[in-house]
């Protein structure tokens, strides 16, 4: 067995990569999103053409973001005031998968329907998806910032046992 060499951060690798990915679904999900607010109000076909190739690529995208969050979860070694924090972050980003690939297979019947319409229950689900995207921000926040996993001083301590 080959055991991967940690930096002080306890990575493998130079930076985490979760983040990066995130905020790249975050924006696509929330330019979709907006998209196709705009594209129902002003019947623009472009603009739901928009929101559709946001919906596909922000759904093959989340995975790469979960993959690496439980990567990086499992090196990170969260003290014990971390772990519910890590624990709903971890629950509602698969829910929040699960969802955002829900709604954009129904999108893709929409699509295959009338292209040029969107029903406005569908919107009403969008929005759902965006209240829990931005609890998954809070949570995120909550797990860098306030906790600081995979931060120089909470690896530091950790690793002196500091936070047990």
């Amino acid at each position: 067995m080959v055991l991967l060499s940690l930096n002080n951060q306890n990575l493998p690798y130079p930076d985490t990569i979760h983040p990066v990915v995130v905020h790249f679904v975050i924006a696509m999900v929330f330019f979709a999103y907006f998209s196709d607010i705009a594209g129902y109000l002003s019947r623009n076909h472009r603009l739901i053409e928009v929101s559709w190739w946001n919906w596909v690529v922000a759904s093959v995208a989340i995975f790469v973001a979960v993959i690496f969050g439980e990567f990086e979860a499992a090196l990170a070694q969260p003290y014990p005031a971390a772990q519910p924090a890590l624990n709903w972050h971890t629950v509602n980003g698969w829910s929040v998968s699960v969802f955002l690939v829900a709604i954009t297979a129904w999108r893709a019947v929409i699509r295959i329907r009338n292209p040029l319409k969107i029903p406005v229950v569908y919107l009403g689900v969008t929005t759902v998806l965006l209240c829990l995207i931005c609890l998954q921000i809070y949570l995120g926040n909550l797990v860098n910032w306030v906790y600081g996993l995979h931060t120089l001083p909470i690896v530091e301590a950790t690793r002196k046992g500091l936070l047990q």
